[in-house]
């Protein structure tokens, strides 16, 4: 299964913004939970995400325990030419997670 679902429109007019919209799909935990045994499950959520367009970052931003189960995040980003989005999150491990996806400039 990928890692996000990432919806950005079919073509984008060259200087005009256009929205990014894109679900991060894993587990996080709170840290406020227990498990069977009653011991704590330890907070895991993610920390970092970044957008970079062609490999130059155009939005990032710092997350924090109050960030939903697979959360949804929604920005604008100016078309310059037809490039990559990379998305990149960190999490609490360390564990990082990436996805991709073509940007189609008219």
């Amino acid at each position: 299964m990928p890692d996000a679902r990432i919806n950005l429109p079919g073509a984008v007019p060259r200087g005009k913004p256009f929205e990014v919209r894109i679900v991060l799909r894993r587990p996080m935990e709170t840290g406020y939970r227990t498990d069977e045994s009653g011991k704590s499950i330890p907070r895991n959520v993610i920390r970092t995400f970044a957008c970079r367009y062609d490999g130059e970052v155009v939005f990032a931003a710092r997350l924090s325990s109050g960030i939903a189960a697979n959360p949804y995040l929604r920005f604008f980003v100016t078309a310059r030419e037809s490039g990559q989005l990379t998305f990149e999150w960190v999490d609490d491990n360390g564990v990082q997670g990436s996805d991709n996806a073509s940007v189609s400039v008219v």
